[in-house]
């Protein structure tokens, strides 16, 4: 594992990640923007290194020795929520929908350019700073929202949810009933500027679905999606 190299207020980056050339190459360009990185280069390591260094986000490879992406992604998790940036190298819709099922954010499929790689991880830190920004909480039905400590309950139970999910509910949840597109969803929570990631919006929709129960978010076919008033 390599150490950590500090930049001064800088927010830290783990990457986890077995080719050499590529984790360098990743460093290198983060460094520059002004993020403190350290490098692991295998599951194990990866998991070691989330929970000494607490980093802000995971630019995670699926596949890894020891044991895979999805496992340290399920192990991080666990820990404490944290924005994951997964990367794949086969363009399998189903490697990325597990992905994002077992807690990843955002991925992105080898190759890909070191820019949009930059932008993916200013666009999830953005996200959970404005987040965080607000100590206010959002009641609808028996769904409560704790904006500022970014904790969810619904019937007085708490749930567990990744940062994206959490932004996601939230966004939903400020306009109960209101319908929201796919494409709207995108761009207001993920800050896509295109619609390339439908798939990404179905999966979380049904990670929330899994978590806080089918009823909560309702499908509007041929539109998007809707939180419901119960």
């Amino acid at each position: 594992m390599e150490p950590i190299h500090p930049h001064r207020g800088g927010r830290r980056i783990l990457v986890v990640e077995d080719e050499p050339a590529i984790a360098d190459s990743i460093a290198v360009r983060l460094r520059a923007t002004g993020f403190e990185v350290t490098i692991a280069c295998d599951g194990p390591a990866g998991v070691a290194a989330a929970e000494a260094h607490a980093p802000d986000l995971v630019v995670l490879d699926l596949m890894l020795p020891g044991f895979d992406g999805l496992e340290v992604c399920r192990r991080i998790q666990a820990q404490r929520p944290i924005p994951v940036l997964m990367l794949t190298a086969r363009a399998d819709e189903t490697d990325m929908l597990v992905g994002l099922g077992v807690g990843a954010d955002d991925y992105l499929t080898k190759p890909f350019s070191m820019r949009v790689l930059t932008a993916r991880v200013n666009a999830l830190l953005r996200r959970v700073a404005r987040a965080g920004g607000s100590d206010a909480a959002v009641v609808v039905g028996d769904l409560r929202i704790d904006l500022e400590q970014r904790r969810v309950w619904r019937a007085d139970a708490e749930k567990q949810l990744t940062p994206l999910e959490f932004e996601l509910l939230t966004y939903l949840a400020r306009r109960p009933r209101a319908v929201y597109s796919r494409d709207q969803l995108l761009g207001d929570v993920w800050g896509w500027a295109d619609a390339s990631g439908t798939r990404v919006v179905d999966s979380h929709v049904k990670a929330l679905r899994r978590k806080l129960g089918a009823d909560l978010i309702r499908t509007v076919h041929g539109v998007g999606y809707a939180l419901e008033v119960r």
